[in-house]
């Protein structure tokens, strides 16, 4: 498979059990829990503060569990704690039907499942690039075969090369196909399309299949606490099957060789490749995750990852939370509604149910369009990587599907206020939020993968040395800019310099050379981690700060709110791409 380093067993084991069942579990039990409280413990007041409260304790377990998950899968890898994530789902939902009050048992058990599910979600993004670690061949020209079938790239001694012309000096460096570069970014980013897809089927199948169990056993006979009970215990099942197949099924991840169990507390130093025998020191769990954090002010890619996956996690409460609840404020407005407690979800369904039917339509169509949209944004997303096209494009999507729903009248079609557009604008915020998924991704795939400069023409980085690495263009680049290198003459002879003459001096005795950027691949759950926690971030803020607003300022005001972090996320796309337009003009105009 092009572009691929997996084999079909990892690739369909990501998709199919950590992509697709990443959320499937999380949204049953969200739409599940008020039915708990209701039918098992047999609470009937207040049930809208105690869903609520619940739901913040699980966000507040995310931000530290997100960060945690992913720096520990830099130690023991992602199979193990994607394979201990989904086993804690399971225990988590079985225990949640033995509680017999809110608070503490409840709560304790809901804390569990969030301990787990911040596991499953977080290695979304962790596995991503062990999918396409590297697909590079071996330079023809530099390895050395041994005995086990790998190659091993042995670098230039400048010593030796002080006896030889420029020609063979120049001819001896290795080089990195850049089409090769190209289509391990365009697979990542293909990739992460199918995960948004597979993502939405996941959310689909918690909605077709896992919620009307219930229904299901009460039609076979059983009571209704029953019935939620054996739910639960079929679900969290499924949750134990699933973590068996990551086991197997993710068995020898392509860079995961050297982690288990046994780094759980070791600090011993971890090989970097098997091609080169080289070892990188295992850094400490606070160092981790600080520098998975100071990554994101220093790769582009990696930044702009964070930052898309804050907008995206924020999209999907404004469209799952938000909409439903702006238009059940419009029919309470309008006097159409005679539920007596708004914030309670199952009295809305009861008493108003043209405003529920309403708001699952409306969701549900933004969520139809989001799922349709998410393999076109993962091939636009790999086609158009320079200026991170499909991320910008989503962001202006976003703000202009925000604004238009905050300033709406009526949600409702049929009114008189209302109109047929509100389906547009509803699916506008669909492929704003799948191209916030998608694109964040892929940039975090190829920021872990230090892909940072494959569109421009081969231009490499600084090597950890500090020096500069010749690229395939004739560029040496270093701190001071790209310098153009003349090329040596095809005639040389033993008189003539042994280097140009034109090389800057902190450029004439390089050590060392290598074509391939450093990778952050020893960093991947880490910043996995730090992406979620960006995302978790998001939801809070705009839970809290959205609902507060929405009911001092108008109910527009989470939908403003969501239109702000779309234009930030629009600003800083655009200051990235201008930044790299202006440094690749700079770059031809010294040429």
């Amino acid at each position: 498979m092009l572009g691929f380093t997996a084999t079909v067993t990892q690739i369909a084991t990501y998709l199919l059990c950590i992509a697709f069942f990443s959320i499937s579990f999380l949204v049953f039990l969200n739409s599940s829990v008020s039915f708990v409280i209701t039918q098992r413990i047999g609470q009937e007041n207040n049930v809208g503060d105690a869903v609520g409260t619940l739901g913040f304790a699980d966000e507040l377990v995310a931000l530290v569990a997100c960060p945690m998950w992913g720096v520990l899968s830099d130690r023991i890898g992602v199979r193990t704690v994607a394979v201990v994530g989904y086993a804690i789902v399971g225990v988590s939902l079985w225990v949640f039907v033995q509680a017999s009050n809110v608070y503490p048992q409840l709560l304790l058990a809901r804390l569990l499942f969030s301990l787990g599910a911040t596991a499953t979600a977080t290695m979304v993004t962790a596995i991503l690039p062990t999918m396409t670690l590297n697909t590079s061949p071996p330079d023809p020209r530099s390895p050395a075969r041994h005995g086990n079938g790998t190659s091993r790239t042995m670098a230039p001694s400048i010593s030796s090369e002080l006896t030889i012309t420029p020609a063979r000096f120049s001819s001896r460096l290795p080089v990195t196909p850049p089409s090769t570069k190209k289509s391990t970014g365009a697979s990542t980013s293909q990739l992460a399309g199918l995960v948004g897809m597979f993502t939405g089927l996941g959310a689909l199948l918690a909605l077709g299949l896992f919620l009307p169990l219930p229904t299901r056993f009460q039609k076979a006979g059983a009571s209704p606490s029953t019935a939620i009970a054996d739910s639960f215990y079929v679900v969290g099942a499924v949750a134990i099957v699933v973590s068996l197949m990551c086991l197997f099924g993710l068995h020898d991840l392509p860079g995961e060789e050297e982690k288990g169990f046994r780094r759980l507390i070791s600090r011993k130093s971890l090989k970097t490749s098997e091609s080169t025998h080289a070892e990188r020191p295992s850094l400490s769990y606070p160092r981790l995750l600080l520098t998975s954090i100071v990554l994101g002010f220093k790769s582009r890619n990696i930044g702009l990852g964070y930052l898309g996956g804050f907008v995206a996690r924020a999209s999907s409460v404004a469209i799952s939370l938000f909409i439903p609840l702006f238009t059940n404020a419009y029919f309470l407005r309008s006097g159409l509604c005679d539920a007596n407690d708004p914030t309670d979800p199952a009295d809305i369904k009861h008493a108003c149910p043209h405003a529920y039917l309403l708001a699952a339509a409306l969701t549900g169509t933004s969520q139809l369009v989001a799922l349709l949209c998410a393999p076109l944004f993962g091939y636009l997303a790999g086609r158009y990587k320079r200026f991170d096209i499909p991320l910008l494009a989503a962001a202006l999507a976003g703000i202009i599907g925000y604004v238009s729903f905050g300033v709406l009248k009526s949600p409702d079609p049929k009114s008189d206020d209302g109109s047929g557009a509100v389906f547009a604008i509803v699916a506008l915020l669909g492929i704003s939020q799948i191209g916030s998924i998608v694109c964040s991704l892929a940039l975090l795939g190829r920021g872990i993968q230090n892909d940072e400069n494959d569109e421009s023409e081969g231009i490499s980085q600084l090597n950890d040395t500090g020096f500069a690495e010749e690229s395939a263009n004739g560029y040496y680049q270093s701190s001071a800019g790209a310098t153009p290198v003349a090329s040596p003459p095809v005639t040389a002879t033993e008189e003539e310099p042994l280097l140009p003459s034109d090389l800057p001096s902190h450029l004439r005795f390089p050590p060392a050379l290598s074509s391939q950027p450093k990778s952050h691949t020893h960093l991947k759950g880490s910043i996995a981690g730090t992406y979620s926690l960006a995302g978790g971030a998001g939801i809070l803020l705009l839970t809290k700060a959205g609902g507060a607003l929405f009911d001092s300022s108008g109910p527009g005001s989470p939908f403003y709110m969501m239109a702000g972090f779309n234009a930030v996320l629009l600003v800083v796309g655009l200051g990235v791409g201008l930044r790299e337009l202006v440094r690749g003009g700079w770059r031809v105009r010294e040429n």
